[in-house]
């Protein structure tokens, strides 16, 4: 289902790119400001040192996203980094921080200067909320994904209560400590919920890594490139681990994990392929691109944002594990901050 909605949103990115006419204004009746034009020259633009840049982004973004998003899963192996460690848990609760800063101070402020951009026409997009808007429906959206997901899961657990329940139950009661007084008794109904949480939490990221490639990709400006790859290193090492985390919970075979790693590892290094071999068409700052790429980050800013508080931060700190234990739930929230803090210093450079 994940992989379905990806390549939806991609087919919709890809026809914004090729897309010439604006939305929602006449470009005859409109003057269009200097900075909405094609880039001009100028000393940090070189297309041939950008291009040197990119290709060593893409290989350098898909080794730490890879290295991210994988720590988590290997560490099975580790006793100190199980999932019912200590340990594990402020990994956890610092990788839930770094999503949690990467929907408000990453995302969000994206889409608020593609839908409130100058090259957009004033009526309707900068009479409206657009961004706060579909944001606050995409959260909505995902709630009902979420219960759905769960109501279905329970209709068909009451039609199927076999052996297979009783060994998935065992299967999975050692990784379901404290996450909702509801669901403590169930680890079957937990699992569900990991899965669901996992799937949409790495659809969200998906999307906003398929726009910043696409963005990076498309840009020949040296300056702004050579910070760009450093900073979405860190962010996408630091959002995998986040990821990974939940993977780690759902108990999937390996041909499933691997394919949820090789996902997230591909698809920034495939949205900056993209944006090079469209830069010669697509402009980020063409009306068209700006309202896409801006309703898209609204899309996912208020799904990451969801994600975050709701199904992994709440889940955790509402649940057992924490509530009987205040030094560590001390020490959660110190690690949530810092994580969200060191995602907010990024937004500096991306």
């Amino acid at each position: 289902m994940a992989k379905l909605h990806f390549l939806i949103i991609l087919s919709l990115l890809l026809l914004s790119t090729i897309t010439p006419r604006s939305l929602g204004a006449d470009p005859a009746r409109q003057p269009v400001p200097n900075e909405c034009q094609k880039s001009i020259g100028g000393p940090c633009h070189n297309k041939t040192r950008s291009l040197k840049l990119k290709l060593i982004a893409i290989a350098a973004i898909l080794v730490t996203s890879m290295l991210g998003v994988s720590l988590p899963i290997l560490s099975r192996s580790v006793p100190a980094l199980q999932p019912d460690t200590k340990l594990f848990v402020l990994i956890k609760a610092f990788a839930s921080g770094v999503i949690l800063a990467t929907g408000y101070m990453h995302v969000l402020p994206d889409s608020f200067n593609c839908l409130t951009s100058k090259c957009l026409p004033e009526n309707p997009w900068r009479k409206f909320p657009f961004t706060t808007f579909i944001a606050m429906f995409s959260a909505v959206f995902t709630l009902m994904v979420d219960s759905y997901a769960m109501s279905w899961y329970k209709k068909c657990k009451t039609h199927n209560q076999g052996s297979k329940d009783q060994d998935l139950e065992k299967k999975v009661s050692g990784h379901c400590h404290g996450h909702g007084s509801s669901e403590v008794d169930n680890p079957q109904a937990q699992l569900r919920r990991y899965r669901v949480v996992a799937q949409v939490l790495e659809l969200g990221i998906v999307v906003h890594s398929v726009v910043i490639g696409l963005s990076m990709g498309a840009s020949d400006n040296v300056c702004t490139i050579r910070p760009l790859v450093a900073a979405l290193c860190f962010h996408q090492f630091f959002e995998g681990m986040g990821l990974g985390g939940c993977i780690l919970q759902v108990n999937y075979e390996k041909k499933m994990k691997a394919i949820m790693v090789f996902f997230f590892s591909v698809t920034t290094p495939f949205g900056i392929a993209l944006g090079i071999s469209l830069s010669n068409v697509y402009r980020e700052n063409s009306p068209t691109a700006l309202v896409v790429v801006g309703v898209l980050n609204a899309v996912s800013a208020g799904l990451l944002n969801y994600m975050a508080l709701v199904d992994l931060l709440a889940s955790d700190f509402m649940g057992e594990r924490l509530q009987d234990d205040i030094k560590l739930q001390t020490i959660s929230y110190v690690a949530v901050i810092l994580g969200a803090g060191g995602m907010s210093v990024m937004a500096i450079w991306a």
